[in-house]
Formats: structure tokens, sequence, C-alpha cells
């Protein structure tokens, strides 16, 4: 095999051996992935590699399910190190792969990046069920903002297959996706609003310069011109971004808007104080502080029906 043509290249090795490569050029070139899945030494393996190594693991029988499939279909903010979900009936573990033997029906199996992934109604249904609450919010948004998926779907997926381990979040979720999520730390920001009694905030909310936007804001409450931001790493990664996010403050606040401005460092009982005082300051209904500041007691949290707590 040609070092240059095998560069990303994966491949089963009894195949390759079979093809002539002699298993000391095997061991020499090349390391495996997953069992029998093999890459170019040189190679920095994508998260597409590793799937496909997945894949070809499993003997051409799985399927790719979960964060990887949602990466297949687009979503964003996966590193290529995540850990590939991948749906076959073996239960042998292999490091880097997480194993479900979950039920799966032909019509919830698709191609993805020429892979046998899930659909992305069903990747939406497994990624609410299996990821922790904060985490799944963060996933279904991204998949919904690269590629749309239908909440009625997954509504039908969760008919179909009744209470299994996980449902109970995922309805909870499902009615919260929101696309305007342009990172998961804002994803986690706006459900901390929401589990402590905050009503579901608006997402990338425009402020006009006339009839132009000049600025989208991330999240907030358009009848009290008051709105909560997550501030990244802009300011070390993207310095002209930072610059020009910092100058458009003024001009933002000249039109009635409030800003509660969110670091990495700031503690959650520090944001939902900050929130809540602007919230009362703009005019906005009294909220349980009960839920916001106790820790003793979990957050009220309401999803369109009865609160649960």
């Amino acid at each position: 095999m040609d070092d240059d043509a095998a560069m990303g290249e994966v491949f089963l090795g009894r195949e390759a051996m079979a093809d002539g490569l002699s298993r000391h050029e095997l061991r020499r070139w090349y390391r495996p992935l997953f069992r029998g899945a093999y890459i170019q030494k040189r190679a920095t393996p994508t998260l597409t590699d590793r799937a496909v190594g997945a894949w070809l693991s499993s003997d051409r029988r799985g399927i790719i399910a979960g964060v990887a499939a949602s990466a297949l279909h687009g979503a964003a903010w996966v590193d290529d190190t995540e850990r590939i979900e991948i749906l076959v009936d073996d239960r042998r573990r292999q490091s880097g792969l997480i194993i479900r033997m979950d039920r799966v029906a032909d019509d919830e199996v698709t191609s993805a990046a020429g892979l046998p992934a899930t659909t992305l109604a069903r990747t939406a249904f497994d990624l609410g069920r299996h990821q922790k609450r904060s985490a799944a919010i963060a996933r279904l948004d991204a998949l919904m903002r690269a590629a749309p998926f239908s909440a009625d779907e997954v509504t039908m997926l969760m008919q179909r297959y009744g209470p299994v381990r996980g449902v109970r979040q995922l309805r909870e979720l499902l009615p919260l996706v929101d696309p305007g999520a342009a990172s998961p730390k804002e994803s986690w920001l706006r459900l901390l609003l929401i589990d402590n009694g905050f009503p579901i905030p608006e997402t990338q909310i425009p402020v006009l310069d006339g009839y132009v936007p000049f600025a989208f804001l991330d999240m907030g409450w358009r009848h009290i011109h008051l709105a909560v931001e997550y501030d990244g790493d802009q300011h070390r990664t993207d310095r002209p971004q930072y610059v020009k996010d910092m100058r458009r403050h003024p001009k933002i606040a000249k039109r009635g808007w409030e800003v509660v401005r969110v670091i990495a460092e700031d503690k959650e009982s520090e944001i939902l104080a900050a929130a809540y005082e602007a919230w009362l300051r703009r005019g906005g209904a009294e909220i349980d502080k009960m839920a916001r500041f106790t820790r003793t007691f979990a957050p009220v949290r309401s999803f369109g029906r009865n609160r649960v707590a």
C-alpha cells in the first residue's frame, strides 16, 4: 500500500494483508484505531476517520449514533477525540467507543458522510436521553442549528419506545431546543435561566440602527429590553472581534437595552443574582427566589406543563 495514498485512509488490517500487505509492514507503518481497523501512523485522525474505524471494526454492521452521528450530520462543537457511539449487537468493549445495543428500526437509519448513521430524529432522541442535562441541550441546539430535525418525529420515537431510560429528560428538553444558541455555553446559560424560573428567553435578538441590525444579542426578553450575553474567549483568540463587540455596547445601551454579561469565571449564584436584579429593575415579574438561590432544593422547572421539582 502506497504511503501517500494511505495517509488518513482507514482500513481493516486483515483485508489489507489479503491484498498483499505484510504483517511486518502493517505494524511498522500503521496503528490501530479500533479492533482490526488501522490508519497510517503519521496521520491525525479526524472524527470521521474514527467513525469509519468504528464501523469497520463492527464488520460493517454498526450504526454511528449519538454525538458522533450529530457531527456527521454537520453539528459543531464536537472534538475529533470524542468517543464514537455505535449501535451494534456486540457486548465487547473497546477504548474510545461507546457500544449501545439499543433497538433501532430501519426508518431510523440513514447515510451521513458515507456511513450508516442514525437519522436526525433518532440522533436527537439519543442525545436527549444519553447526555447529561446541560450537555444534552447544547448538543440538541447544535444539531438543530446545523440540520433542523422535526420535534414531532422525535415525539413519535418517544411513543414508539415508551418509558426507556432518559426519555423523561428528553421530553422536558425537547420544547427548549433553540438553534439560536451559538455555542454550548450559550445553551448552558439559557437552560440555567429557565431552570431557575425565568421565562424562556428569545435568542439572537436583533438590535437595529434604523432598519438595519448592527448587533444580535445572545438571549433576552424584548418586552423589558433585557439581554444576557455570554462573553467567551474572543478577547484572547479574536481581538478584532472583541474590540468590535466593546464598541457596540454603548450603541446597544442607547437603544434602551440593558445587558447582563457573563464570563466563565462567574458562579451560577452570581449570574442568577445579577439577572434577577436586572429583571426586577426593568419591570419583570417576581421570580421564585427559593428555586434560584437555595442549593438544598432542586430548581423549579417549567416546560409548558405542570411544574416539577
